[in-house]
């Protein structure tokens, strides 16, 4: 029998993926579920089986990321080439190649101290207005899309312009049309910020991509420019914007692990992988397309089908993690898969650790008497988006002595 593929949270537990996983890890082959894309695809919810398949290069990623949800989605859509969600194979590591040395670690930490700074004049910001405020559009949407905008040399003051853009981009039942008007739009206005980057070249992402690509002697061309930038702009802030609002969330719903980490900073890092584990925004998981025959748990998945790569359930999954339905902190053990795995593991998970373990080292700290401004029953989650999060975040705090 074919199930409906579980599109939700349960209702009264919003950081917890749905609960129809729960059943589909007890079985030992990949159940088969009905898409609102129009097609059946077989979820693969073990944490095992997710990170195998996920290496497995017989997997295509021209349907990432989640366009299972998507209703009448066009799956055999030219993918465009710049795409580095969605190419595979040779043209992937091209790109991957290309961008990789600009999110090393070792870069990451350099630009540390620039996004705590970016956290201070924020919190400085906040705690001016006296509150109440809504730390989605005070704090957590500021931070990402500044670091963003600066690794990129996109101007500051266009952040209204792309978060709005983006907003409509990453709905899964948006309109078609409307979203198609706003991709062109975003498009466009990276094919200008491409062109005066190669006019004139700066100290940013795009214009070392553009000189590297001279020197290697393999440049990259202007579309596959404009995809690289839209998707890291988009990508850059989304994930992580809706992380620092959610987690703030889950932790005043559990007062004692957000005690545990006002009272011991040094928790931020351990904090920072167990949130990414417990929350899972990407909370569809990743869809996937099969070329040749694959083996799945006890079962073989046949050329031409399609694979959901529930990473939310693989984070939960009792197997390998714990009591993995309880907040804890201190969590140590396997790595979670909230950055998906394999070659296509996301490529900026450095750059959101470190500004989510900023925040989590100073926004606690600086607001001891975080609280909530309205009841938590009142909070509406953004549920029809590729990532999941919050629209909005009410909080207080009492005045800082």
């Amino acid at each position: 029998m074919t199930e409906s593929f579980p599109v939700g949270r349960p209702a009264g537990c919003p950081f917890d993926p749905a609960r129809e996983y729960a059943a589909f890890r007890r079985t030992d082959a990949p159940t088969k579920v009905s898409t609102p894309a129009g097609v059946d695809a077989y979820v693969v919810s073990r944490y095992d089986d997710v990170r195998e398949v996920l290496r497995d290069g017989r997997l295509s990623s021209r349907s990432a990321p989640s366009e299972h949800v998507v209703p009448d989605a066009d799956l055999e859509r030219e993918v465009d080439s710049g795409s580095i969600l969605q190419v595979d194979g040779a043209a992937h590591k091209r790109l991957r190649r290309m961008l990789a040395g600009e999110f090393a670690v070792k870069r990451m930490e350099a630009l540390r101290p620039r996004v705590a700074a970016i956290i201070e004049e924020r919190l400085d910001a906040m705690l001016a207005t006296g509150g109440p405020v809504d730390l989605v559009q005070e704090f957590a949407l500021p931070i990402p899309s500044l670091v963003i905008c600066e690794l990129l040399g996109v101007p500051y003051e266009d952040r209204a312009e792309f978060q709005a853009r983006s907003a409509v981009l990453v709905r899964v039942d948006g309109d078609p049309d409307e979203q198609m008007r706003v991709s062109d739009e975003f498009n466009q206005y990276m094919v200008e910020l491409v062109l005066a980057k190669q006019a004139r070249r700066e100290d940013d992402l795009l214009s070392r991509l553009i000189t590297r690509g001279e020197e290697l002697g393999t440049p990259l061309s202007l579309p596959e420019l404009v995809s690289i930038g839209v998707t890291l702009l988009v990508a850059g802030h989304e994930t992580t914007a809706n992380m620092i609002a959610l987690s703030t969330l889950a932790l005043l719903r559990n007062p004692a692990q957000l005690e545990a980490l006002r009272t011991d900073p040094a928790l931020a890092p351990a904090a920072v992988e167990e949130l990414l584990r417990y929350l899972s925004v990407v909370h569809f998981g990743l869809f996937r397309h099969v070329t040749a025959d694959v083996p799945v748990g006890a079962s073989t998945i046949g050329a031409g089908e399609y694979l959901i790569v529930a990473l939310s359930s693989a984070n939960r999954d009792e197997r390998v993690f714990p009591d993995p339905d309880r907040l804890d902190v201190t969590r140590e053990g396997a790595a979670h898969v909230a950055f998906g795995f394999g070659p296509h593991q996301c490529l900026g998970q450095q750059l959101a650790r470190l500004e989510l373990q900023e925040v989590f080292t100073r926004l606690y700290t600086r607001i001891p008497t975080l609280r909530l401004a309205v009841p938590f029953e009142e909070i509406n989650y953004r549920d029809n988006t590729l990532v999941y999060g919050v629209t909005a975040l009410p909080v207080s705090w009492d005045e800082q002595i």
